[in-house]
């Protein structure tokens, strides 16, 4: 049933190049090769999984988002007054706030150019007039260090912020700041017209190019900064502002700052001071495996592609396929989660995919989206879709709730319900004081519409599928499709010509997936179907079938056309069961259950037996696919299959009810799995129950009435004030520190460590501070927290704290500062 238009429009109005690599523009310059995308007013979405999503987006997500973003407002409203001499209270130091904001105010950007809306767009405004109040007259903008505010703070790197501007450009998200404003400034002219944010961010972007390419005497004394940013993004969206502007300056900027990474300058270090954690470790076009942090390295290969499609320049062509290989052959949750090391948020050696202490943040997946999609523009090749597919289809969407309204930053294979995994919370959360991923979604799920058509002369991909209408203008004429599926849930595709010139010859490209192709769920070497299962898809024009071969994951159907036409595409969608490589040990005698895109997992709530004690030895056996009927995932297939208790005493066989992936943690924090055992011996070994890293706790005080191995019992407490469950407290010693120290099964790498504070509200309270020391080779050592982490002292959830370096330890040591009047008191600890 066709949708109402004015939600139904959607892709980005930045020359469709947020996810896409080549805009109109880049094809108007004759890069050969490179595909055009449909823009966002040809696309008119008609479907029941998209349109939804949108409907969310507009009702929920962003106006939620923006809501959670107004201290990023305050301290633009802040900063402009202090710019205007007003005596006011001064902005909070934070070093990439505002961009969490910009994100968001992109999103809302398009969905204003879906549907005006003149309160949003009033808004919008007066934020945008804040941001111009903020910009220093040079074209500076970076709130901490206009309002000096960044030097309050402890130590030598002032919160990673450094101690003037451009002088960490490491850590300052300075430039990461101000290429998200780049982004959200064209999708806002684009959707309005209107240029006073555009002007703003063409006059950040020509500062940025003096002071770091000429130099600037209020900046670096004089000399050029010449240096690429830790957190990449202004690449591309440096691209996007050329695009948009047709000035050439900023598409040179963007390809200076790819040449010079790793060659003006390479940090020395371990952890976040490692020259591969933000990819400095060798000159672009040299590097042939991703390393550092997964989000850095999606959004500069996406800037490597951009700036290739916009140039024609080949030459970074062989560092961006190597690296696409080694990520989907060594380096890729099958959900296409990038970044398994949680201490770094990135990735590690290759073949190490752990399920349960995994990290695959969501802005990950949003980044390996991007990147894949741009390679397929660039390439014409299918395999980069069935990547970005995947990424979308499961990690990205697993990222938000269907409500719109709670998000996961991490994204494990397998969870018990009970491990603080989301950055302290056991499920989704509302908000993180770190929004990059929340506020990507916001920004993103518009986008999707932008990735079903795309073309060259004569010439029509379609790449993803969804029910949706669009025009596509060829040399012959200008073509009228419409699509009709109830894609992801089933794999048959209808395409309709509704109008094009009599007679007029070109080619329907149709995707066929990797997942339909009998060899894999996905493109690479990581993981291959073990069914023996070989369905074959089928074309049929009119009726009538066409026999032709896929070219490079697409099957052409070329002809004379007529309007009336209709071309069927059936992919078969049966329940398929996936191994991984076998140097994979997390899934080692394991199997997964996917079906079309979707990669499906068990939860607590449908399932009787703990979902990682079944065991699958059946592989191949026919999958039950069942519409759930009610509840929060109505209409949404499940999946049925026969499995085994294993830690029953009952040989007998279970029945195992599966839901999409995406779709978990929407009924409760129960526990859920991804990678079940093929039998039972393998359930047993690796059974929660076993005892965990921690051999003994000792603590410098304990009261008689607690017992200080309770914070190593495995239970989770349900709040701070939780009485039902034992506890270590130092009552009634106020105010004095304590120390905690923890005895490792033998000396083992530390990712994190969480604490649950216990906090009766009289003589227990939270403490004032807390460090950590850990213990390697008998020598104590300063825990130094992860850039974005910080030691908290928060109630009702895990304080999570990764190390900023690697940290292998056979000890740790909690050292408590207590409140002058209390004592201190912990429910559980948790140490990965």
């Amino acid at each position: 049933m066709k949708k109402n238009l004015s939600l139904c429009l959607l892709f980005l109005a930045a020359g469709a190049v947020a996810l896409g690599g080549c805009s109109g523009d880049a094809a108007a310059d004759g890069k050969a090769g490179a595909l055009t995308q449909v823009p966002f007013q040809q696309v008119t979405l008609e479907d029941e999984f998209w349109y939804p999503r949108l409907c969310t987006q507009k009702r929920t997500l962003v106006p939620f988002a923006l809501e959670k973003t107004e201290p990023a407002v305050e301290n633009l409203r802040r900063t402009a007054a202090f710019l205007r001499g007003e005596k006011d209270e001064l902005p909070f130091p934070h070093p990439y706030v505002s961009s969490d904001l910009y994100k968001v105010m992109e999103g809302a950007a398009y969905l204003l150019t879906v549907e005006p809306d003149a309160e949003l767009e009033r808004r919008m405004d007066d934020i945008v007039d804040l941001i111009a109040g903020a910009q220093q007259p040079d074209g500076y903008l970076y709130e901490s260090h206009i309002t000096g505010v960044a030097t309050t703070l402890p130590g030598p790197h002032y919160g990673g912020m450094g101690h003037r501007p451009y002088s960490a450009v490491l850590h300052s998200h300075e430039l990461y700041d101000m290429g998200h404003m780049y982004e959200a400034a064209v999708a806002y002219y684009q959707a309005t017209g209107k240029r006073k944010w555009l002007d703003v961010a063409e006059k950040n972007a020509r500062h940025i190019d003096k002071v770091f390419f000429e130099g600037d005497p209020a900046y670096n004394d004089g000399k050029p900064v010449n240096q690429a940013p830790g957190h990449e993004e202004l690449e591309l969206a440096l691209v996007k502002l050329f695009r948009a502007t047709g000035d050439s300056l900023y598409l040179r900027m963007a390809g200076r700052f790819l040449d010079i990474r790793g060659v003006t300058y390479r940090p020395e270090g371990t952890g976040g001071w490692a020259p591969e954690y933000a990819q400095q470790h060798l000159p672009v076009r040299e590097q042939r495996e991703a390393v550092g942090h997964a989000v850095r390295a999606g959004y500069l290969y996406s800037g490597m592609a951009d700036v290739a499609a916009a140039t024609g320049d080949s030459t970074f062509m062989p560092a961006l396929d190597a690296i696409w290989h080694d990520i989907v052959d060594r380096k890729m949750h099958i959900t296409g989660g990038l970044g398994a090391v949680p201490g770094i948020e990135g990735f590690g050696p290759a073949y190490e995919l752990p399920n349960r202490n995994t990290y695959d943040e969501t802005c990950a997946a949003v980044a390996n989206a991007m990147f894949n999609y741009r390679m397929f523009l660039l390439t014409r090749d299918a395999k980069y879709v069935d990547v970005a597919e995947a990424a979308l289809y499961n990690n990205v969407l697993a990222g938000v709730n269907l409500e719109g309204n709670r998000f996961f930053y991490v994204n494990p294979l397998e969870s018990d319900g009970r491990k603080a995994f989301n950055h302290g919370r056991k499920g989704r959360s509302p908000w993180f004081e770190t929004a990059c991923c929340p506020s990507n979604l916001a920004r993103l799920i518009p986008q999707v519409p932008g990735m079903i058509w795309s073309y060259d002369g004569d010439g029509i991909y379609c790449s993803l599928y969804a029910g949706c209408s669009t025009s596509v203008p060829l040399d012959g004429g200008r073509v009228r499709l419409t699509q009709r599926t109830e894609y992801p849930f089933d794999g048959e595709v209808a395409i309709e010509v509704d109008s094009v010139a009599e007679g007029e010859e070109f080619t329907l490209w149709l995707r066929v997936p990797t997942w339909c192709s009998g060899e894999g769920f996905v493109a690479g070497d990581l993981y291959r179907y073990a069914d023996g299962l070989h369905p074959q898809a089928e074309v049929r024009v009119n009726g009538r079938r066409v026999r032709g071969k896929a070219r490079k994951g697409f099957v052409p159907v070329r002809r004379k056309w007529r309007s009336g036409d209709r071309v069927e595409l059936s992919l078969p969608m049966p329940v398929r069961y996936n191994v991984a490589d076998s140097r994979v040990e997390a899934d080692t005698d394991r199997v997964c259950i996917t079906r079309g895109p979707l990669v499906y997992c068990a939860e607590a709530a449908d399932n009787a037996w703990p979902v990682s004690g079944y065991c699958i030895e059946r592989v191949g056996q026919d999958g039950e696919v069942r519409r759930i009927a009610d509840g929060v995932l109505s209409g949404i297939p499940s999946v049925r299959v026969e499995a085994r208790a294993a830690l029953s005493d009952d040989e007998g066989t279970e029945t195992l009810t599966l839901v999409p992936y995406y779709a978990w943690n929407n009924r409760g924090d129960g526990a859920m799995n991804v990678w079940f055992a093929r039998h039972a011996a393998t359930v047993r070994a690796a059974s929660p129950l076993a005892d965990g890293p921690i051999a003994d706790v000792q603590a410098s005080f304990t009261c008689m009435s607690d017992d200080v191995c309770a914070v190593a019992d495995g239970k989770t407490p349900r709040d701070s004030h939780d009485a039902s469950i034992p506890r270590w407290t130092s009552w009634p010693e106020m105010g004095r520190e304590q120390t905690v120290e923890l005895t490792l099964k033998g000396s083992r790498p530390v990712e994190s460590v969480s604490v649950y504070w216990y906090d009766d509200g009289t003589g227990v309270k939270l403490p004032a501070a807390w460090r950590m020391e850990y213990r390697s080779e008998g020598v104590w050592h300063e825990f130094r927290p992860y850039v974005t982490d910080r030691f908290d002292v928060a109630a009702d959830r895990f304080n999570v704290v990764h190390p900023a370096e690697n940290v292998t330890a056979d000890a740790l040591r909690l050292h408590l500062t207590p409140r002058r009047d209390a004592a201190v008191g912990i429910l559980e600890i948790e140490v990965d």
